[in-house]
């Protein structure tokens, strides 16, 4: 969610970011996003699409945001090896 922006992103020079794969790289959630954007209209549905082409770490990670998408059982030791 929104810790993307202050904690350490790519846009505040963040030496490396990693991401698991049910992370949401945006500053809202979407279905939050989906209850603006379609004002409450087929929300379950809008959610799922929204999610899928914008709230998950494969587009960020595409767009350089995050170094890698990692599991949560091997995020210790990339760290560690980044350290």
């Amino acid at each position: 969610g929104g810790a993307y922006d202050v904690m350490s992103s790519k846009h505040l020079k963040g030496d490396v970011n990693y991401a698991w794969p049910s992370s949401e790289i945006a500053v809202m959630g979407a279905k939050g996003a989906v209850e603006i954007i379609f004002r409450g209209k087929n929300v379950e549905e809008e959610t799922a699409r929204y999610t899928e082409r914008f709230a998950n770490p494969m587009v960020a990670a595409n767009r350089g945001f995050v170094d890698d998408i990692v599991t949560p059982s091997t995020t210790r030791q990339r760290i560690a090896e980044d350290l």
